[in-house]
């Protein structure tokens, strides 16, 4: 089959014919973008009237990529729980709030930049995604955040980073740092990368998985050029590890970046021995780190995401016996309070979860 026809074969639903150059054009792919209740949808069951609801408090958006490797059936599909809204999405669980980390009532050190952990500070440097992930920890946020922009709002994160010589690391985030042009992102890291106190510049994207065609040789090769980037990306099932996720990672080590991966627990994605193993193992065939697997955060509207602790450390000591160590992830979950990421083992982070919380993961 050649690549147009794969192309053609991939995207069945969608309203467009692209050529294979437009379908490899990462800005393509964005203007081409399917946001709120659009009719492709409704070729995946979507009932469009949810949809709607969903959209006006959550965004809904996925690329024509994204969109063509979703899949129709019972039980559903892995990859279409997380792209394509849900009635689910609108409960009201307990427990469960907008912001339950203060990214927006935390007072920034500067325009754009918040720091949670002692030696690490994340910088905002984007407020869109390529796909809304409906998962995601700042999904009630997106559009809103506050992110350094101006070439005076990068000078004054630089000089506050300078100035508080115990961080080491700066995560770049948002949204997806890669939805800048080159000359942005690659500013914004030669920027923080000049700063002798840093061991590492992390680029927090979902691109390689979404978006991967963003991933240009030019991008990568420009990237490397300091070699303190790394790139954390997500990955959360196997078939997501496309040709096209395949070579943009490929494009990130050859240039000497490492890339490492952060899957969420997934319910109905990817909470089972036989789902992670197939994952771990996929990732390092392609040279990415399986480095974390998070619990979901106590996020609204994710709530039928969540997979409890029990389950969680189930899988944790089941993958251990599966795989070997350089596959195997790290179980972590987030804790409001804690001053780093906690082991799902670990008592102290069972004491920091609240009561509300603690019966949301069970």
């Amino acid at each position: 089959m050649s690549p147009s026809d794969t192309v053609n074969a991939r995207a069945p639903t969608y309203r467009l014919q692209p050529s294979l150059a437009d379908w490899q054009d990462w800005r393509w792919q964005m203007r081409h973008a399917i946001t709120g209740p659009a009719p492709e949808l409704a070729a995946h069951g979507v009932d469009l009237g949810v949809a709607a609801r969903v959209h006006r408090r959550y965004p809904v958006r996925l690329t024509p990529y994204a969109l063509s490797l979703l899949r129709a059936g019972d039980p559903p599909d892995p990859l279409a729980l997380q792209g394509l809204p849900a009635a689910a999405e609108l409960l009201d669980e307990p427990g469960m709030t907008a912001d339950p980390f203060h990214e927006t009532t935390q007072a920034a050190c500067c325009h754009g930049l918040k720091q949670r952990f002692p030696d690490r500070v994340l910088v905002m440097v984007h407020d869109q995604c390529a796909m809304a992930c409906r998962h995601c920890t700042r999904k009630g946020l997106l559009g809103a955040a506050d992110v350094v922009r101006t070439p005076s709002q990068v000078t004054q994160a630089v000089a506050w980073v300078r100035a508080h010589p115990q961080v080491r690391e700066v995560l770049l985030s948002g949204g997806d740092p890669m939805l800048l042009s080159d000359r942005r992102l690659t500013g914004l890291v030669r920027a923080f990368a000049c700063l002798p106190q840093l061991d590492a510049v992390r680029i927090g994207t979902r691109a390689p998985v979404t978006l991967p065609m963003r991933v240009t040789p030019e991008l990568a090769h420009a990237l490397g050029v300091s070699k303190k980037v790394w790139v954390n990306t997500q990955f959360n099932h196997v078939r997501e590890i496309t040709p096209e996720a395949t070579a943009a990672c490929a494009r990130l080590v050859d240039a000497g970046i490492p890339v490492s991966n952060q899957t969420v627990l997934l319910k109905g994605v990817n909470d089972s021995l036989e789902a992670l193993f197939d994952l771990c193992a996929g990732l390092q065939r392609i040279r990415v780190r399986p480095y974390y697997v998070f619990l979901c955060d106590p996020i609204a509207g994710i709530a039928h995401f969540r997979v409890s602790l029990r389950r969680a450390r189930s899988l944790e000591r089941a993958l251990a016996e599966r795989i070997g160590g350089l596959a195997l992830p790290r179980f972590v979950m987030d804790v409001p309070g804690a001053l780093r990421k906690r082991p799902i083992g670990d008592p102290a982070a069972n004491c920091l979860l609240d009561r509300a919380n603690r019966a949301s993961f069970g």
